[in-house]
């Protein structure tokens, strides 16, 4: 035992000796790692490149490193919309949101109607992010987003429209690559509504592999205003253009040639962005696609060998072929806005109205809010709502802080698609007949309905998931891994050997830190772990745990990259389930942050708990998933000791948190306005939005007579009377005496809104006509 020990010590000496000499290190250990992992590591493509450069790392670099600083999180400010933008929420929002009936436009109209269409060029909602020295808003991404919401809660047709433009859009491209003279001819008319835009990308052989797309341009001289000028002759086929029915001034992307080499460059210059009149000669378009009946105008344009100058590129000549970067950088801060907040509109359109449902509509004698199984539900729509709306915030705080978070959009567009998918499907459970029965009447449908085009556009969300979030994010967010790749890449070895030789022995150094810190929390249940700045101590528990999880998720993130090296690139179930863990951590953080800066109400506290132990367990979910599969056994093995030594521990919300969940939803009152803000609500009482409202506050108002109503009824004292039914029982307990008559008027005025709510529509039975389909008439469901 005295040798064996002996020989350790002098074995850690050895190791120690070399380590801490720099010329012995590099000699006989890093030189050797340095060319197994230039060996390993895979080739990156042009494309891919430009994805990796594009965008900043914020936050969840952070996490990313297993030790997150929840001061730098809290001390970012808190989001928040001016005067001026508030207004325009209050006002010229609601007021388009007022123009608008979706059912008239999903089955006579098929196009916005026209006063709403003027309104949106009028008021300047096409140019939101056009600062206010071209005529825009110059709003902030925060607002941005909470327009975009509101018209969501609305019409699909009428966010889409809106948010189009002023995401991937002309404007935005004029904004960060345009020349001075396209700035100024094209934004002051994007801003006046003069131009509608659209950005043509997708072709039928390129969707989400955009950077294939076979669309091209060949530079040549041709005939322009009557003079010979250098351009290119372009030829397209794109298709699931947003309005490009409509547009006058259509974006292009295509992959420019010079085999003339008349720029005095490469043959392949590459991808290419070019702004295109749309009556320009050779532009096709016109046509549309019908997205799932979301009546947004959405279609082809073609064009074939069609001449234009090079000051149709978007930045002149001088940007030909710097379109993908151009692409990848708007890309990150529109899908950081748009495809989010479009789908939190949903989710709070769901949230507001199934809420109210289930405490008007009753089964068994008792509101289906009531019961357990509906109580899950209606848990996790307020849960998913409150997480959503909180990631959502953060991250468009994080674009007007100046970031171009790349990989959180990617985040916040899948997760948050995903989960407002989820909030739509369980709200469509709850009202059951109510919701499969389309007309007027129905709140809900056509969410359901065209909820699969969120998940397909801007990046198909299997893809999003399986290689952007965590393929982009590992490179981008590791502290080292980046720094390294670039030192491997370096063209002087001797270079390139000593930066590495720094870069990897910090890694080390990280990677086991990392390790003993993961495995302290996990061991302890994170209770000795730091928060580093003023929460509220009911949430601290939530902040050790997130502290625990992110050392958790930075050991196996390395483990999976150093064990599969540049295979892991291949490995998209294994990069998916990485991405999930960092993504609930995200969103995790996202929740804390919104209790803080909300003023730590009392009422949100069971929807902070609810949401972050569900992400929390989800996260864990993820690791467990990484762990089972992972190909090298023994890295398995010693990663989940080091993680999950003592198994798994994360639980998702408990029944109890569910029914106190379930609650806000279904009471008026703060918490509820809080967690359902900037919902539109319509002016007409008729409204089956409205309806529902009033139907709730009556039901409220009616507690107290309902309860002395069921009570007179079980007394025996209605035997035999056959108006002692569902539905007509007010009268028979009031006939009765069982009521008084101020309890009789409340029962009778909530019955007749309750009776609204659950009325469902029928039509003729020929329906092959406009004038059929607008002839509806509302039933008792």
């Amino acid at each position: 035992m005295v040798v064996l020990i002996l020989l350790l010590l002098m074995l850690a000496i050895a190791v120690g000796l070399v380590l801490g000499n720099p010329n012995w290190r590099r000699h006989y250990l890093t030189t050797r790692i340095y060319r197994a992992f230039r060996r390993v590591m895979p080739p990156v493509s042009a494309s891919e490149q430009a994805a990796l450069d594009a965008g900043s790392v914020w936050w969840e670099g952070t996490l990313f490193r297993g030790r997150p600083d929840w001061g730098r999180l809290h001390n970012m400010g808190r989001p928040t919309l001016s005067g001026e933008e508030q207004a325009f929420l209050d006002q010229d929002v609601a007021a388009l949101c007022e123009q608008v009936d979706d059912w008239e436009i999903t089955t006579r109209r098929f196009d916005l109607p026209p006063e709403a269409w003027d309104t949106i060029k009028s008021r300047g909602f096409l140019g939101l992010i056009i600062p206010p020295e071209y005529g825009g808003k110059g709003f902030s991404a925060l607002a941005h987003s909470e327009v975009v919401r509101k018209l969501s809660t609305r019409s699909s047709a009428l966010a889409v429209t809106v948010m189009v433009p002023n995401s991937l859009g002309p404007a935005e491209l004029l904004l960060a690559y345009g020349t001075e003279a396209q700035k100024q001819h094209y934004l002051p008319r994007l801003a006046r509504g003069e131009e509608i835009p659209a950005f043509a990308l997708t072709s039928p052989w390129a969707g989400s592999d955009a950077g294939a797309i076979p669309d091209f341009g060949i530079v040549c001289k041709g005939v322009w205003q009557g003079q010979e000028v250098l351009g290119m002759r372009v030829t397209w086929d794109k298709r699931y253009i947003t309005l490009a029915p409509a547009c006058t001034l259509l974006g292009l992307a295509f992959r420019l040639f010079d085999p003339d080499r008349l720029l005095g460059g490469e043959e392949d210059i590459g991808i290419t962005c070019a702004l295109v009149p749309a009556d320009h000669p050779g532009v096709e378009i016109g046509r549309r696609h019908l997205p799932l009946d979301a009546m947004f105008l959405n279609g082809p344009t073609r064009g074939t060998d069609v001449f234009m100058p090079l000051d149709f590129i978007i930045g002149g000549a001088a940007m030909a072929g710097q379109g993908w970067r151009m692409l990848m950088d708007s890309l990150a801060a529109g899908r950081s806005i748009s495809l989010p907040a479009s789908f939190c509109g949903m989710a709070a359109l769901t949230a507001r109205t199934v809420g109210a449902y289930c405490a008007i509509r009753q089964q068994f004698g008792s509101p289906i809010a009531r019961f357990e199984g509906v109580q899950e539900v209606l848990a996790r729509i307020a849960g998913n709502l409150y997480a959503m709306d909180a990631a959502r915030a953060l991250t468009a705080h994080a674009v007007d802080l100046g970031e171009k978070p790349s990989v959180l959009s990617a985040i916040v567009k899948y997760h948050l698609t995903e989960r407002g998918r989820a909030v739509v499907n369980d709200g469509m459970d709850l009202i059951g007949g109510k919701g499969i029965c389309l007309g007027p009447s129905n709140f809900l449908a056509r969410a359901y309905q065209q909820l699969p085009i969120g998940i397909t556009v801007e990046g198909a969300n299997i893809l999003t998931r399986s290689l952007m979030i965590f393929g982009q994010g590992a490179i981008r967010c590791h502290p080292y891994l980046l720094a390294e790749m670039e030192a491997a890449r370096d063209p002087d070895p001797q270079r390139g050997l000593a930066a590495f030789d720094a870069l990897f022995w910090a890694h080390a150094r990280h990677t086991s830190a990392n390790a003993l810190r993961a495995l302290g929390h996990a061991l302890t249940g994170a209770r000795l772990a730091r928060v580093q700045v003023s929460v509220a101590p009911a949430m601290w528990p939530h902040y050790r745990r997130l502290a625990r999880y992110s050392a958790a998720f930075a050991v196996v993130a390395d483990g999976a990259l150093l064990s599969l090296g540049g295979s892991l690139k291949f490995r998209e179930a294994l990069s998916g389930r990485l991405g999930d863990m960092l993504s609930q951590l995200y969103i995790a953080s996202a929740v804390l942050k919104r209790y803080e800066d909300q003023g730590r109400q009392p009422q949100d506290a069971d929807l902070v708990h609810w949401a972050v132990q569900d992400a929390l367990h989800k996260a864990e979910q993820a690791l467990d998933g990484v762990l089972k599969n992972l190909p090298n056994r023994a890295v398995a093995v010693a990663l989940r000791l080091i993680t999950l030594p003592l198994g798994r521990w994360s639980a998702p919300p408990s029944d109890a948190l569910n029914q106190r969940v379930a609650k806000l939803l279904t009471r008026p009152g703060p918490g509820r306005d809080r967690l359902v803000p900037n919902c539109h609500l319509p002016l007409s009482p008729e409204d089956p939005i409205s309806t529902l409202e009033a139907a709730l506050h009556a039901t409220v108002a009616a507690e107290g007579a309902d309860r002395k109503l069921h009570k007179f009824a079980k007394s025996g004292k209605l035997e035999g009377n056959p108006v002692a039914n569902v539905r007509d029982m007010a009268d028979a307990v009031h006939a009765a005496g069982g009521v008084t008559p101020e309890e009789y008027e409340l029962l009778t005025r909530r019955n007749a809104l309750r009776d609204q709510v659950i009325a469902v529509d029928d039509f003729p039975r020929d329906l092959s006509t406009p004038e059929a389909r607008g002839a509806a008439q509302r039933h008792p469901a």
